[in-house]
C-alpha cells in the first residue's frame, strides 16, 4: 500500500538553507557522547567535535531532535558495517532539510573497528547528511587517500563506540535479506527506540522533516 509522505516539525536541526556556526568543544573539554538504546540493547559513541566539526555538529543537533528515534538499521553488511539514518522498521525514508556539508575525510581519523563513519551517495563526496555507520572490522577501503577522485575522498570518521560494541557485533551478525532492493536489510527490524547526549546541550532551532516512501 502507497503511504504518502508526512511531515514532522523537530526542534534542534538547523532550517536548510540557514548558516550557522558550529558548535567548537576544545581539546581540554571531556569529548560529547550520545547514547543510542536500540532493540538490541544499547551502545555510546564517543565524538570528535575537533578533527570533523561540522559532521559532529549536523549529528548532534539531529539527534538532539529526536531524528534518529524509531530508525531502523537499514543496511546489515556482516564483517563490514552496520548502517542507520534513513529509514523506519515500515521502510518509511525519514528526510531532514538541512543542507549537506563539506566532507571532512581529510580529518586523519581512519575507519578502524568500533569507529563511526558518514555514510553518502557514491560519486559524491559532500552529499553526507543523517545517515552514519560503525566499522565492524578496520575498513582501510574507506579511508581518505585524496581529493582527486571519489574513491580516493573515502568517508568521514567522526566517532567511536566507546560502551556496548558487543551489541553492534550482535546487530552485524543478524538474518538479512541476501539480494534485490532490500539487500542487507535485517529480516527482523532492529530499531532505536531513543537516543540522547550525555555531555553537551546546543541550542535547539526548529527545521521540517518528513517521512515518506
Amino acid at each position: 500500500m502507497s503511504v504518502g509522505p508526512r511531515v514532522l516539525l523537530v526542534a534542534g536541526i538547523v532550517l536548510a538553507g540557514c548558516a550557522r556556526e558550529p558548535e567548537i568543544i576544545l581539546p581540554d573539554k571531556e569529548p560529547p557522547t550520545a547514547v543510542f538504546e536500540t532493540s538490541k540493547g544499547r551502545f555510546v559513541i564517543e565524538l570528535d567535535p575537533v578533527r570533523a566539526p561540522e559532521t559532529t555538529d549536523f549529528f548532534v543537533r539531529h539527534l538532539k531532535a529526536g531524528f534518529y528515534n524509531g530508525l531502523a538499521f537499514h543496511r546489515v553488511i556482516p564483517q563490514s558495517i552496520v548502517q542507520t539514518g534513513r529509514m523506519t522498521a515500515e521502510r518509511l525514508i525519514r528526510r531532514t532539510q538541512a543542507q549537506p556539508f563539506e566532507s571532512e575525510a581529510d580529518n586523519g581519523l581512519r575507519h578502524r573497528r568500533g569507529t563511526v563513519g558518514l555514510a553518502r551517495a557514491a560519486g559524491r563526496p559532500h552529499s553526507g547528511n543523517t545517515q552514519f555507520f560503525v566499522n565492524l572490522v578496520n575498513n582501510e577501503a574507506l579511508n581518505h587517500t585524496g581529493k582527486t577522485t571519489d574513491r580516493g575522498w573515502g568517508y568521514t570518521v567522526f566517532g567511536r563506540v566507546i560502551e556496548g560494541m558487543s551489541v553492534v557485533d550482535a546487530i552485524g551478525r543478524v538474518k538479512t535479506e541476501e539480494s534485490g532492493s532490500r539487500e542487507f536489510w535485517p529480516l527482523d527490524p532492529i530499531v532505536i527506540d531513543t537516543s540522547y547526549m550525555m555531555k553537551i546541550d546546543p541550542p535547539p532551532d526548529s527545521v521540517a522533516t518528513e517521512s515518506g516512501q
